[in-house]
């Protein structure tokens, strides 16, 4: 099984690499007058930073154009769902980045390494 997107198998699994990041929390920090110290209003878990990195091959610089239109077509703002050829599962994932590297030959076609970038939205 590999690494999938909704389902889609949109990914090659050479140098595929999922580098997950700890969960955030935030805060308001507020000053009253006539008061020493500050109040800090705790505004709960924020999410993380899910970071993917790999290669994609293709046949031609045309199939390598569909390839990489596919997966841009997840920068939607919409939540996606992640699942590794491991099996761990990522959900309400938000594609805020998606960086491809130059195209260069590689045996029977064309390679390129890419980043994605997630947001996990907690829900």
């Amino acid at each position: 099984m590999g690494t999938t997107l909704d389902g889609q198998r949109l990914f090659d699994e050479q140098q595929l690499e999922i580098e997950v990041g700890s969960l955030g929390r935030d805060s308001v920090e507020k000053t009253m007058p006539g008061l020493d110290g500050v109040l800090s209003i705790d505004m709960g878990s924020r999410g993380r930073k899910i970071k993917q990195s790999g290669s994609l091959q293709a046949g031609s610089a045309v199939q390598m154009n569909d390839r990489i239109g596919a997966i841009s077509a997840y920068m939607d703002g919409e939540t996606h769902k992640l699942i590794t050829s491991s099996g761990e599962e990522f959900d309400n994932l938000r594609m805020d980045v998606f960086r491809v590297n130059k195209e260069r030959p590689s045996g029977a076609g064309l390679c390129c390494d890419y980043e994605i970038v997630y947001r996990q939205l907690m829900a």
